[in-house]
């Protein structure tokens, strides 16, 4: 490529894709994309808005009651009189956030085991076109459904637990991880993949001495990010799929007992828990994934 031709072509962007050879992408045609998608989003959000029903609500007196209510849950937490009503014992909520951080750890390390072998299967450079597309298309229609509607499926199936909310986080968890697993599979070095074939090597000997050491960082990372949505989702169905934990306890409080000051109270515990695991897996990173790339 001569300098004219870069010159020419200095609003291209270069990118590679899973074979390494490059391709040009027009700035302006992706410039014009996200402007239009950010388009349609605008647009149907005010048409949204104006066509809800608000009926004779006062939406100013609405506000006013909102904030107070935020107030109380955020600023005057309490289980015990006089704010709190008993109807839970700090006992009650550490235990059950410690089942939502086990029903987390179960989901993210099963979801990490199988999807690393689906991944595999998944990676264009890995395996063959017909089972590649088979499998990325296969996750592609797992991660269309929310995460929610899966747990309710399983909920239905085996009934209400945390069996169903283990079940259905780690069946969108493996499509989320597939996907992310097998593009840092598809980013390595071809000619390094060419090489030990080439000299005999198998297809499990390729993929632990090339592929997992090449790619482990990376790996992690994605665990890691999914280990944290994994942890919100735990708290979203166990509110809103009755499958346990401390979510429940946050519809219990919000719902049935409409005590905001105890709800107060477990979204604190929640954001603890979060705060935690985010400094955890933040060590880790540092000590090693970014001591090791």
């Amino acid at each position: 490529m001569t300098s004219a031709t870069l010159t020419k072509g200095a609003a291209d962007v270069l990118e590679r894709d899973a074979r390494g050879h490059i391709r040009l992408t027009s700035v302006r045609e992706r410039n014009l994309s996200v402007q239009l998608t950010l388009i349609v989003l605008v647009a149907l959000t005010v048409v949204t808005f104006a066509r809800m029903g608000y009926g004779t609500v006062d939406m100013l007196a609405a506000a006013r009651q909102a904030f107070a209510d935020f107030g109380a849950m955020m600023l005057q937490p309490a289980l015990d009189p006089p704010f709190g009503a008993g109807h839970f014992t700090w006992g009650t909520v550490i235990e059950s956030a410690v089942i939502t951080v086990a029903i987390t750890a179960i989901c993210t390390v099963l979801s990490a085991i199988v999807s690393f072998f689906l991944a595999l299967a998944a990676a264009a450079n890995l395996s063959s076109p017909v089972a590649s597309n088979i499998v990325k298309g296969f996750v592609a229609i797992i991660r269309s459904i929310p995460t929610i509607l899966w747990v309710l499926v399983f909920t239905v199936a085996i009934g209400l637990g945390s069996e169903a909310a283990v079940l259905g986080i780690s069946f969108h968890s493996i499509a989320y991880l597939v996907k992310s697993y097998s593009e840092s599979f598809e980013e390595i070095d071809e000619g390094v993949i060419e090489a030990l074939r080439a000299s005999g090597a198998s297809f499990w000997q390729v993929v632990f001495q090339a592929v997992t050491p090449a790619t482990i960082t990376k790996l992690l990372s994605w665990t890691f990010i999914r280990l944290e949505i994994n942890f919100t989702n735990a708290v979203a169905v166990g509110a809103f799929a009755g499958a346990g934990g401390i979510g429940f306890q946050l519809y219990q409080a919000g719902s049935r007992y409409y005590n905001l000051h105890e709800v107060g109270v477990i979204v604190y515990v929640c954001l603890i828990v979060a705060f935690v695991l985010e400094f955890v897996s933040v060590r880790l990173r540092k000590r090693y994934i970014l001591a090791d790339s």
